[in-house]
Formats: C-alpha cells, structure tokens, sequence
C-alpha cells in the first residue's frame, strides 16, 4: 500500500490541531500528518496581528514540509475568513508554484462543501472577537453565503481557544441551530469541536462542517484517498460530494 504523507501548516500556539488531526486519520493505516508551524499568538485585526499571516513566514513553513516529500500542504487555518478568501487562493498557488506540491486550506475547502452540497445559509460558531466575527460574516456574505446566526466568545489569545470546554462549544452549536441553518460550522482550528459532530449532527439533524476535518477531507480527496474510510467524524466524510 503507497503511503501518503499529509502536510499540515498550523499556527505556533495551536494544541488542539494535532491530536485531532492524527485521531481522525488513525483508522487509514497508509496516510500519516505531518506538521509545520509559524508564529500565530492574537487573532485580532490589528495590524501586528494580521501581519502574522504575511506570506514569507508560511511559505518558510510549507518548504520545510516540502523537504519531507509529502504529497499535499493544506493550511489549516481560517484566517481567510476575515482577511478575504481570495488571501487562501493566493497562498496555494504560491505554495504550489515554490514546491510542486498541491495545495488547500481548510476555509476554501468549507467553501467547496458548502457550494457542492448546495448550503449556503450557514450558522457560525467561532471564539473570536466581535470585530472579526463582523470580518467574517461580511466576507461570507460577499461571496453568497448567508450567516442566519452566529456564536463568538470574544476572545483574542489563539492558546486559549484550545481551553474553550466541549460543553461551551454544544451551547453555542445549539444555540445557532434554532436559525434553522442549512449548516452549521465550527470555523476555528483550534477549538476542540471536531470530535463532538457526530452527537451535534444525531442531535440537531444538521450537518456541522469543523475547519480540522474540512482541512483533512480535502487533503484526502486530492491524494486520492476514500474519504468514507474515515468514522466517527461526522458525515462530512460520508457525503457524496462531486
């Protein structure tokens, strides 16, 4: 069986992506995640904290992952989301043109879901502050997407999103679903709500799409691995998706 190696770009201070990145692949004995980093403290919109996504300190990280000969780089971070989509679309294909190797992130991937699978009224869930929530509804709405409710902590400090308890994260899922939403997203990388989709999607009957497992179906998808191979993830991973 080949072995396919996945690179994962994440911010410094993120602890919940890598445990959660590696428990969803651990059923695909072949595929093995491979992480770089670059420095990410504050996600605000000022400018030293949107300085942090400036394309030389990724790039660095996407060529030290390139030397590991893995066969896709995925950023997985939501950063487009209040810096504008078109920042991922750029950065993929400046990663593609300096290393060869294709390329996605975990918001464009989002996107794709939520075009494919024709669900476009979305409910967010984030721990950022309100400025950026406001960023990434107006971009959303730009590009077609309609927010029909959102839940934010108004919080700064990307270490301690990963602190946000489950429990929280389920109040705030529940809280947006009685928008009626067509999907609801956990738009965060390192928020630790990946593994509570199944019992949020059994409950709300709602598809709920994490930006982890966004990152990691669509790096699957383009290394030409079954993405229904992957359980207990939600039903991200089952959807039949063109």
């Amino acid at each position: 069986m080949k072995r396919v190696l996945v690179g994962m770009l994440t911010p410094s201070s993120n602890t919940a992506l890598e445990p959660l990145t590696s428990a969803m692949l651990a059923g695909l004995p072949e595929v093995s995640a491979h992480f770089g980093r670059f420095r990410v403290t504050e996600i605000s919109l000022k400018p030293q904290a949107l300085g942090q996504f400036d394309t030389s300190p990724i790039l660095d990280a996407a060529r030290l992952l390139a030397d590991a000969q893995v066969d896709v780089i995925a950023w997985n971070g939501t950063s487009s989301g209040w810096l504008g989509f078109e920042a991922d679309v750029a950065l993929c294909q400046r990663i593609e043109q300096e290393t060869g190797i294709r390329c996605c992130t975990s918001v464009l991937a989002l996107n794709e879901i939520m075009q494919k699978t024709q669900r476009p009224r979305f409910g967010l869930v984030t721990p950022y502050l309100d400025d950026v929530q406001a960023a990434i509804v107006a971009n959303y709405a730009r590009s077609g997407f309609e927010c029909v409710a959102e839940r934010h902590l108004n919080q700064s400090v990307n270490f301690g999103f990963s602190d946000v308890e489950p429990p929280q994260i389920v109040r705030m899922a529940q809280e947006v679903a009685a928008a009626q939403p067509q999907c609801i997203t956990t738009f965060c990388t390192n928020l630790r709500a990946a593994q509570l989709v199944p019992a949020l999607e059994a409950e709300l009957g709602i598809p709920v799409y994490d930006t982890v497992s966004t990152a990691v179906w669509k790096s699957l998808r383009l290394c030409g691995v079954d993405t229904r191979r992957v359980k207990g993830w939600g039903s991200l991973f089952d959807e039949a998706i063109a």
